[in-house]
């Protein structure tokens, strides 16, 4: 299990260098962190993954069953989430089969469950890349998928919530390179809708904020907890110093 762990984390790690080599200094939108703390917003995110991510990503070090800590019980993991699983207690395995995933796609897609949090740098949190990445997505006619990104162009990954969200065309404005007058420089100026979803795109944003939010808490389930010890830990230490700096004075004051 460790090693399967380990081997996940570095495919995450993997897919996070591709992306920022593919991506960088594409500004990304701030997520909205308040999501984390929602329960609501995070089973409708659990949902959101269950029915658009989980065809072809997997989420093999997340046990449906950790879903008790969003509010979610035993009887409504069955009958809402689990599809690719026989019981609560297994992990958060993919539909799809790996070997037709990398030749449809030319790799297997990796594995979600430290996704968010092997995203995070320079340039914003994990969770800021992935709410800008769902959102970017745009029609390219030169992809073999018929999808590019934004934030990650090239991607191979087409984008699967278009029936949410719609479909938009990227515009852009050819320039030159200030360091080299010989190159052109595509720059982004806008999307274009050109069929609208069944979303809104406040609604949408919602949604992926909703979804973003589930894995970045699906990254580390027990984020909530640690910090409520962690703030009850330093109380406990500030209270044990003043008594300790009493105590101190109290058993030297005679002493000359």
């Amino acid at each position: 299990m460790m090693k399967k762990l380990i081997l996940g984390v570095l495919a995450s790690l993997w897919l996070a260098a591709s992306a920022l080599a593919s991506g960088e200094g594409t500004p990304l939108d701030k997520f909205p962190t308040e999501r984390t703390n929602d329960l609501v917003a995070l089973q409708r995110g659990a949902k959101l993954f269950v029915n658009y991510c989980l065809n072809c990503h997997s989420a093999e070090y997340m046990r449906y069953n950790r879903m008790h800590a969003i509010g979610l019980n035993d009887e409504q993991i069955k009958d809402n989430l689990l599809f690719a699983a026989d019981k609560v207690g297994d992990t958060m395995k993919v539909a799809i089969d790996p070997v037709q995933a990398k030749e449809w796609f030319g790799a297997a897609p990796p594995d979600l469950s430290v996704i968010a949090r092997s995203r995070g740098g320079e340039h914003g949190s994990g969770a800021d890349y992935l709410y800008t990445y769902l959102r970017t997505f745009y029609r390219d006619p030169t992809r073999a998928t018929g999808w590019n990104n934004l934030a990650f162009p090239n991607v191979a990954m087409p984008n699967v919530l278009w029936q949410l969200q719609g479909q938009q065309s990227a515009v852009f404005a050819t320039g030159k390179d200030p360091h080299n007058p010989e190159e052109e420089l595509h720059v982004f100026k806008g999307f274009q809708t050109i069929t609208p979803g069944s979303l809104s795109a406040e609604q949408y944003n919602e949604a992926v904020a909703d979804l973003v939010a589930y894995m970045q808490w699906m990254g580390e389930p027990a984020q909530a907890t640690r910090v409520r010890l962690g703030v009850f830990v330093l109380l406990f230490l500030g209270l044990f110093t003043l008594i300790a700096w009493r105590l101190n004075a109290a058993y030297w004051k005679d002493v000359k």
